[in-house]
């Protein structure tokens, strides 16, 4: 097993498991420094991931230097963030899953008689029969927003990180330190999805920027500290490393 190393807010490795144990042993590495290796979703202290390595009894431990001079800093592990046609292929698979429930709820709240009494009224009143058209789809609208919005929270708040679409070509949606996010975090994401009932413009100035920022984020990424990663949550890639800080009508 390789392991990973965090110090000083960089990482360094990956390093045999063996010489890590033994730079526990001898004190060149601290049992409170993070470490990290293939398959874990989370940096842990080294004190935790190899519990019964500590210096010998009496021994008095080197000075760790900072860096120690065995880290180099190549080579340094970085998770793939998911690009555009990625985001949008997934973004297709959810659309065509949510036509489903979205065209037997339409019709069962009555969108048919809608679009009947629209072409009936429009050889004499354009006007008023497409404001009654207007006013009739509305609720149906509503709910529908209603539905793809909890359809995203759910799913990219789940254990599998990611909606269908997204799973299906391989990519999901983790904070900044490559964590499962809480409903709270997914909800505040995908808040921006509402923006389509009042206008097509901010929906695609928030997805777009995800094609200028370092790490692929767009506005909704960006608010909610939030990334979109390659690589299914029951396969993780290389977890971003720790930080001290917080770190469309596409929903992805």
């Amino acid at each position: 097993m390789q392991v990973w190393i965090g110090r000083n807010g960089e990482r360094f490795g990956p390093y045999e498991e063996a010489e890590v144990r033994q730079w526990l042993r001898d004190g060149t590495c601290r049992p409170e420094e993070l470490g990290w290796h293939e398959g874990m979703t989370d940096w842990r202290p080294l004190g935790e991931l190899f519990p019964g390595e500590r210096p010998a009894a009496g021994s008095v431990p080197p000075m760790p230097p900072s860096p120690p001079p065995f880290m180099s800093v190549t080579d340094v592990a970085e998770p793939e963030y998911a690009g555009f046609w990625l985001r949008f292929g997934a973004w297709v698979i959810d659309y065509l899953i949510l036509m489903v429930p979205y065209t037997v709820i339409s019709l069962s709240m009555g969108l048919g008689a809608a679009m009947t009494t629209l072409l009936a009224k429009l050889e004499s009143d354009q006007t008023a029969a497409i404001a009654a058209y207007a006013d009739a789809v509305q609720p149906i609208t509503y709910v529908l927003l209603v539905i793809g919005f909890v359809y995203y929270a759910f799913f990219e708040s789940s254990k599998w990180q990611a909606t269908p679409g997204k799973m299906a070509v391989g990519i999901r949606v983790t904070d900044t330190e490559g964590r499962r996010i809480s409903v709270a975090r997914a909800a505040g994401r995908n808040a921006v999805r509402l923006v389509n009932a009042f206008t097509f413009l901010i929906p695609m100035v928030f997805y777009i920027t995800a094609a200028f920022t370092q790490r692929k984020q767009g506005v909704h990424d960006l608010l909610a500290g939030t990334y979109v990663l390659t690589g299914r949550a029951d396969k993780p890639a290389v977890a971003p490393a720790p930080r001290s800080g917080p770190g469309g009508s596409f929903d992805a």
